[in-house]
């Protein structure tokens, strides 16, 4: 990954076009809402707040059984955007916030949300047949906690991440800044420690999620993006239900006045904030670093 020799008064914003970031925190949040006034809704009821759990809460979270997965299996997606406490929420999306930030500024806004999924679904799939092979738990499989939560998610962010820039560094004025796994090690430790209480299948969960981080990113390095058909897929859906919008990038055309450098620099920057900075040409780095060197960013 080559170093970046600019910098950009462009950060990622709450209102940015396709930000896959604020998507995900989104859609975090809108499950818990909707779990939480769901819930508010059994207390003022009197109703027994165990029918909320197994009436609506368990229709997003991943049982251990098998057998019950098999009757509900979109859960292996819905339990990464579900949270029961609003300390856990806040948790996760702290730490997702902490890594997608840089991998998003790193990559540009088409890799996070396939790592994100890719890294929850894999520690899933691990989760369940941990909990059913194994006779320690098979045995008495209706009683094992289920999973919930974007913990093994986020830990294939973290992970990704990290693979992608180990050295990068964070808060910069303290002694030169602190490395990036140097944040990872102090995530995975509370993560783990966190896990005590539950069963080893969680941690083991969150090991194969980083795993799946750890292996995307070396893929990429190789020419080989998992995240281009899921992508595709999404541009497919977002034309699906917007037929009139045209998804064209602005040419990038060599111009000499300063309204024409400015409109080149905001199409590199864009660019750079969709596919990434190792995307861009050796004359747009060059164009880019000139531009730096002139106060034009």
């Amino acid at each position: 990954m080559p170093e970046r020799s600019y910098k950009t008064n462009r950060s990622i914003l709450l209102g940015q076009d396709n930000n896959a970031l604020v998507y995900l925190v989104a859609i975090n949040l809108m499950v818990f809402a909707l779990l939480s006034f769901i819930k508010i809704i059994y207390y003022l009821s009197e109703i027994p707040i165990e029918l909320f759990y197994s009436q609506m809460q368990d229709w997003f979270i991943l049982p251990a059984s098998i057998e019950n997965y098999l009757s509900k299996p979109w859960v292996l997606f819905t339990y990464l955007f579900t949270h029961a406490s609003i300390w856990g929420l806040i948790s996760s999306l702290l730490w997702l916030w902490s890594f997608g930030y840089i991998l998003q500024d790193l990559t540009g806004n088409n890799k996070l949300i396939p790592i994100y999924l890719y890294g929850g679904i894999a520690g899933g799939i691990g989760y369940l047949l941990l909990m059913n092979i194994f006779p320690v738990w098979a045995n008495h499989i209706q009683t094992v906690q289920p999973l919930i939560g974007a913990g093994a998610a986020v830990m294939a962010v973290a992970v990704a991440t990290t693979t992608l820039a180990p050295n990068y560094r964070i808060f910069p004025l303290m002694n030169g800044g602190i490395p990036l796994w140097v944040l990872l090690i102090v995530y995975g430790l509370i993560d783990f420690a966190t896990l005590g209480s539950a069963n080893a299948g969680v941690a083991v969960s969150h090991l194969i999620a980083g795993g799946v981080g750890y292996l995307f990113i070396q893929q990429l390095r190789r020419g080989n993006d998992w995240a281009a058909w899921m992508n595709q897929f999404f541009h497919w859906l977002n034309d699906l239900f917007s037929p009139t919008k045209k998804e064209k990038a602005a040419p990038v055309k060599k111009k000499n006045t300063p309204q024409d450098t400015q409109e080149k620099i905001d199409a590199l920057l864009d660019k750079i904030n969709q596919e990434g900075y190792q995307f861009l040409t050796n004359e747009e780095k060059a164009f880019l670093k000139k531009a730096s060197k002139e106060d034009l960013l």
